[in-house]
């Protein structure tokens, strides 16, 4: 019949067979639906596992994890070290605060006198207290430098402040101390100046026996390692090498290091040609207005302490090759014209006694050879204090427990490049990195510079260093393989400059402060 077709073996009525395609028409479209079912929940939750990755991180509920343990009595004090600019400096006669401010004094700068006494090289400002808030203008925000480690001690692991002038009786417990000090003075002579307060309060409270936790941010650290390393003891005379007694053992019981460069930091050097920068990392470098100039930086003994350490110190060739470059020798840099004492206008300036900032703040006069023996003596003075501070300890010896908390997802300098002008025969320090092209001819990209100038860090202070340097005779005797008597590390990501205020560090440091009790 005419429009009926029928295959071989198909007996089916035209009815049948259209009954038989809507069957399979609604049967894909079923299908269908599951697929687009399944395709729509995928896409909801790969969507809510996307949005929730963008979303803010988690916090630590502090107050709620110490909760249960917040009042329990009887924690040994603390001492609370800040770091390098974290004390507040006033001017004695005045009362000006001198820093923190974003603008220099009229009659204040930050500059030391240079001579080569290093001792009597004083002005009139002193460290008041820590800086919880600074305020670097009178209509600028605040910035929280100490608040939230300071409100972290009281509020969740249930310290009070202690007064070390007029200690309350039961201050030996459940109390903490802050230790202020002006930054830009030796080392030694702050960690000196601790322990002779830590043994007065010590009398004060009449506990002759009691042992301190410290909890110290950055240069703080170094500070703390001294004094429980040395005591009360000045660096050796001459060529001596320094021996650690481990003195201070028994006053200061544990040592937490929130990002404390104890191999030394490329940004100090970097501080010392450039002046100090607000930014840190692989971010633009960012001057405080005029404050903490090159010329400022070159008179503060305390930034040559944190200069890299001995073969610590890395510097790269044009090839990005390793190259010996020994830091302590004042013939280094004049070599490489570094600092502002190897500045002709500023050695000129200087001998005329008119060496001043863009604010005109004053300083002393004096020949270009005070200037050249200054810096031999603050170069030595820093090899000294590197020397006592990488001496390792006798077997017998009762060390200082060190714990370290830092930060290691920032690309942190670890070594400049230097670069020699064919034409001039000029040297040229990288500090930042670029793409570069050699004597040769070869092209190194943006990219192989950085991999080889940075390390993981916290943008001032890299992950070895906070770990220390690693000693052969020493390896495989304690965490990490350091010879740092380290007894706990634990990293996070954050910059230098907040790490005390690290939710994930507070977590770990409350946890062992409030683990033990005063004996």
């Amino acid at each position: 019949m005419r429009g009926t077709t029928r295959g071989r073996g198909d007996t089916a009525t035209r009815g049948e067979r259209h009954l038989r395609h809507v069957g399979a028409s609604a049967r894909r479209r079923v299908v269908l639906s599951m697929r687009l079912r399944v395709c729509f929940v995928l896409f909801v939750t790969l969507l809510m596992i996307v949005v929730s990755g963008c979303g803010a991180r988690r916090a630590h509920n502090l107050e709620r994890i110490f909760a249960e343990v917040r009042g329990r009595e009887g924690k040994r004090p603390v001492i609370v070290i800040p770091g390098i600019l974290g004390s507040q400096l006033v001017n004695r006669r005045t009362g000006e605060v001198v820093w923190p401010s974003a603008f220099r004094s009229i009659d204040d700068g930050m500059s030391l006198p240079m001579t080569p006494d290093l001792v009597a090289n004083r002005d009139e400002l002193y460290a008041a207290k820590i800086i919880d808030v600074a305020y670097l203008a009178r209509l600028a925000p605040g910035i929280y430098v100490y608040q939230e480690l300071l409100d972290a001690l009281r509020r969740y692991a249930g310290y009070r402040e202690g007064d070390w002038n007029n200690p309350a009786p039961d201050a030996d417990r459940d109390t903490f101390y802050i230790f202020p000090y002006d930054f830009r003075r030796d080392n030694v002579e702050t960690a000196r100046e601790l322990v002779r307060r830590i043994d007065e309060l010590k009398r004060k409270l009449g506990r002759p026996d009691l042992r301190f936790n410290i909890v110290a941010h950055s240069m703080g650290g170094l500070v703390a390692r001294y004094a429980a390393m040395y005591g009360d003891a000045d660096l050796p005379d001459g060529d001596v090498p320094p021996q650690p007694t481990w003195a201070g053992a028994s006053s200061i019981n544990k040592i937490f290091m929130f990002g404390t460069p104890n191999e030394g930091s490329a940004e100090a050097f970097v501080t010392i040609l450039e002046g100090y920068s607000i930014t840190e990392g692989l971010r633009p470098r960012v001057r405080l207005f005029n404050k903490l100039t090159p010329e400022d930086a070159v008179s503060i003994p305390a930034v040559f302490q944190l200069l890299p350490h001995g073969e610590a110190a890395r510097f790269l060739d044009e090839n990005l090759q390793q190259i010996k470059v020994d830091l302590y020798d004042p013939e280094t840099w004049r070599r490489y014209k570094w600092s502002a004492i190897n500045n002709p206008g500023f050695r000129e300036r200087f001998a005329r006694g008119r060496v001043q900032s863009e604010a005109d703040a004053k300083m002393q006069s004096g020949s270009p050879a005070d200037l050249d023996s200054y810096l031999a003596a603050v170069l030595r003075r820093a090899k000294r204090f590197h020397e006592a501070l990488n001496a390792v300890a006798r077997v017998e010896q009762k060390t200082v427990p060190l714990f370290a908390l830092g930060g290691d997802c920032e690309e942190t300098l670890a070594a400049p490049v230097l670069l020699r002008e064919v034409k001039t025969g000029n040297w040229e320090t990288l500090f930042r990195p670029r793409g570069l092209r050699n004597s040769a001819g070869k092209r190194i990209s943006r990219k192989e510079v950085t991999r080889a100038m940075f390390a993981p860090g916290d943008g001032r202070v890299t992950r070895r260093s906070l770990l220390g340097k690693e000693s052969e005779t020493e390896k495989g005797k304690s965490l990490f393989n350091k010879m740092l008597p380290l007894a706990y590390g634990v990293f996070a990501c954050d910059l230098h400059s907040d790490l005390q205020n690290n939710k994930t560090l507070q977590e770990n440091a409350l946890t062992l402060l409030i683990s033990e009790v005063t004996q």
